[in-house]
């Protein structure tokens, strides 16, 4: 569906963008994470024509975007990370504005506009001021405006930034009905939290670089950290610990009362039934998951949130 290859940009000496390749399939939601200033933005500019890149190729669906810019922008919906509404006109008068330029036909338009409105819950707020709205309702007008003229692609480039925890749902439920619907997404942030609920793969990117991609299993495969489970006992003796060793499959570490076992949630009540049967007493404990977080911290070196 979209192709990107040796993709590059620079601002003067800042070299925003440096020499990025992937994939996107038909009907994925493709995640962009890295931390602010780390090039998503840019990369998502040039994918809508908005910047031209210094080198490299885009293609989407097969067209060329430097020379076919205006087939591929009718293939596509933007959803900026700026609020683009005018607050002086309702939701309904926006989306209006917006159909027009996309050159939609007047009756086919209310209807669209309607139908979008519901998709997104703010129907019965169609003719309320954009300035009478909440950040999470701007961004959802935001989301509507790049939907009116049923785009193949959607681009969305931190969508939930400053917006209340149920509007940020609200979006996570409206995305997930578009790609059922066989969308295909493109989606930036800095949230790793977002990109595990949402992505079927995912490109890390910082300073300009992809630093690895593929599905969350194949980048958890990257580092050598494995989840694991820190088991805190009221007791624990090397026999203790030398009997689990007999009974589980799993890799233990102790130190004092506390056993470090490399196992998955998934596999913590066999740890528990066995400590029950040898009559240990568990009295905490803690979860160590391997997650987008840490990969990128293994990566880096630094957080992701830098």
């Amino acid at each position: 569906m979209i192709q990107v290859q040796n993709l590059s940009k620079s601002f003067q000496d800042i070299k925003a963008v440096n020499d990025i390749s992937f994939t996107i399939k038909k009907g994925e939601i493709f995640g962009l994470l890295g931390p602010n200033g780390a090039g998503k933005s840019t990369t998502l500019n040039m994918m809508s024509a908005i910047l031209k890149s210094d080198e490299g190729h885009i293609h989407i669906d097969g067209n060329l975007i430097n020379g076919h810019a205006k087939t591929c922008k009718h293939l596509i919906g933007v959803v900026p990370q700026e609020i683009s509404l005018y607050e002086d006109l309702s939701a309904y008068k926006n989306l209006l504005f917006w159909g027009n330029l996309y050159g939609i036909p007047s009756k086919e338009l209310k209807d669209r506009i309607n139908k979008t409105l519901a998709l997104i819950g703010l129907l019965d707020r169609k003719n309320d001021l954009i300035k009478t709205y909440s950040g999470g309702m701007k961004r959802r007008i935001n989301i509507a405006a790049a939907l009116l003229h049923h785009p193949k692609v959607l681009f969305m480039d931190e969508p939930t930034v400053g917006i209340d925890p149920q509007s940020r749902n609200h979006i996570f439920e409206v995305i997930e009905t578009l790609n059922k619907q066989g969308m295909t997404i493109v989606y930036t942030t800095h949230y790793m939290e977002e990109v595990e609920r949402l992505c079927n793969r995912i490109a890390i990117i910082d300073s300009g670089k992809i630093i690895a991609q593929g599905t969350q299993a194949e980048l958890k495969e990257l580092i050598p950290t494995k989840e694991s489970i820190q088991f805190e006992f009221n007791l624990l003796s090397e026999n203790d610990v030398n009997q689990l060793r007999g009974r589980l499959p799993y890799p233990l570490s102790q130190n004092k009362n506390k056993l470090l076992v490399e196992c998955t949630v998934q596999e913590l009540s066999k740890v528990i039934t066995t400590c029950n049967e040898l009559q240990l007493s568990v009295e905490d404990i803690q979860l160590n998951k391997v997650n987008l977080e840490a990969i990128f911290l293994s990566l880096t070196g630094k957080q992701l949130r830098d």
